[in-house]
């Protein structure tokens, strides 16, 4: 008995033949993928105990955002028009540092999770959470259905690449304490909720952690068997640093502090020189694209074709509230595949299928579950979505692939389904009460505000 079949739908399979099967089906048994195939021959094969017609829509595999900041979905628009240093230091530290009490860091989970599950994220790699409240983070993930890798902050020095001071006092932390804690997040939660949620490292940019304090971050990772990230060469600061003080550039650095494998994914990746690429793609990293991020905070434009064209595995990720605004996969993927070809003046590059890629396998690879998610498969994990192109700003549909890219917004996504379980149907939530977090974060946000004594509002007159 299949317990649940979706039908009659065009399934983009993403396997490796990148095959697309109209009028085809998929069935669900547990947490897993049963089978996949003309809807006709699913039918005659299997009893099926709940049907879900997709007539005239897209089945994919869900997105997986490869950057996310949980705790900033609370923060939305809180320094628009700031370099990063500033924005960072002055708006978006102090406000989670400073601003949230008990309980805050949850409803931002929550909200972040509200917004990637109804455009059709079923993954995420979060960056860097920090000590306080982060378990309630996790409780928040848990609640909502989705599959995370939840990256606790390390660091042991307070500077950002050469500012020696530059983390605010309220978000700086012990160097062994940080160890210590995520070592103790990995034992209560990894694995928990039926694997869905992972514990990884989140180190610290360059300048906030010593070389002898990353490599031991590293071997316990590699002890643990777990993942890292890191933001690298996000804005120029960061390569001229790794020059100035060790003479080398960025992939050189990591590789001479051991960043480097399969389970490490670099963030950004703006200003990475030409001779870095065969080094990332040599230990198997993952690059993480952020178009909206690296443009609204004017660090540039990552140098995607050429890092594809290297063999590099490039995923594709929304960042955080403040420096995106979205955390809308379908949004992303149409910037990652515009702004490289007014950058390099050819459309031909970045089409609609690699974006595609970048968002579904690509992500899936940077993941401790790079070999079950990702793609439509016999026995490959339930993270499906459910898309309508037959919209007014999303038809006629010609190549689905180019309408979903192209033309499409988190509004498209009506089913989503994370493990097997639906969590998401016609737009309505199954786990979260929308209403209500909404409700909450109208209330929340002026009052976390104040606890900092800020007040931001349009320059515009408002009376």
């Amino acid at each position: 008995m299949v317990d649940l079949a979706l039908t009659n739908g065009t399934v983009v399979t993403m396997n490796d033949r990148r095959e697309v099967i109209k009028n085809g089906a998929v069935t669900i048994e547990g947490n897993k993928i049963s089978d996949v195939g003309k809807t006709d021959e699913i039918k005659e094969k299997h009893e099926i105990d709940r049907e879900l017609d997709c007539r005239d829509k897209l089945i994919l595999p869900g997105f997986v955002d490869s950057h996310v900041h949980l705790g900033q979905a609370l923060i939305r628009a809180c320094a628009d028009d700031m370099s990063l240093v500033p924005w960072l230091n002055e708006r978006v530290l102090p406000l989670q540092g400073i601003g949230y009490q008990e309980g805050d860091g949850k409803l931002s989970a929550k909200l972040c999770a509200l917004e990637m599950i109804k455009s059709g994220t079923t993954t995420f790699i979060e960056a860097l959470l920090h000590g306080r409240y982060i378990e309630e983070m996790i409780e928040g993930i848990v609640e909502s259905g989705m599959r995370g890798a939840i990256s606790k902050s390390i660091m042991n020095r307070p500077g950002y690449a050469d500012q020696p001071e530059a983390i605010p006092e309220c978000m700086r932390e012990d160097g062994e304490k940080t160890l210590k804690q995520t070592e103790k997040l990995i034992d209560k939660w990894h694995g928990e909720a039926n694997n869905r949620i992972h514990i990884w490292y989140g180190l610290r940019t360059p300048g906030g952690a010593t070389v002898d304090f990353y490599r031991q971050a590293v071997r316990r990772a590699k002890e643990h068997g777990t993942g890292i990230t890191i933001h690298l060469a996000e804005v120029k600061e960061d390569v001229r640093y790794m020059k100035k003080e060790f003479n080398m550039t960025p992939m050189e650095f990591m590789e001479h502090c051991n960043i480097v494998g399969r389970n490490v994914t670099y963030a950004h990746g703006v200003w990475l020189p030409e001779e870095d690429y065969k080094r990332i793609k040599k230990n198997r990293c993952t690059v993480s694209h952020n178009p909206a991020s690296n443009l609204k905070l004017g660090s540039g434009i990552a140098p995607v074709p050429e890092m594809l064209d290297a063999g590099v595995n490039v995923a594709l990720g929304c960042d955080g509230g403040p420096s995106n605004d979205n955390y809308d996969m379908i949004r992303e993927m149409k910037l990652a595949a515009l702004i490289h070809k007014g950058r390099l003046l050819d459309p031909t590059v970045i089409p609609a299928e690699t974006t595609l890629e970048m968002a579904t396998v690509n992500g899936a690879k940077a993941t401790l579950w790079r070999d079950n998610i990702g793609r439509i498969e016999p026995e490959k994990l339930a993270d499906l979505i459910v898309v309508n192109l037959n919209k007014p700003h999303s038809a006629p549909v010609r190549n689905p692939i180019s309408n979903l890219v192209y033309a499409a917004h988190e509004g498209n996504v009506e089913t989503t389904i994370i493990d097997g379980n639906i969590i998401m149907e016609n737009r309505q939530m199954k786990n979260l009460n929308e209403e209500k977090i909404l409700n909450k974060v109208k209330k929340l946000a002026p009052e976390i505000d104040q606890r900092l004594d800020l007040k931001i509002d349009t320059r515009w007159p408002t009376k």
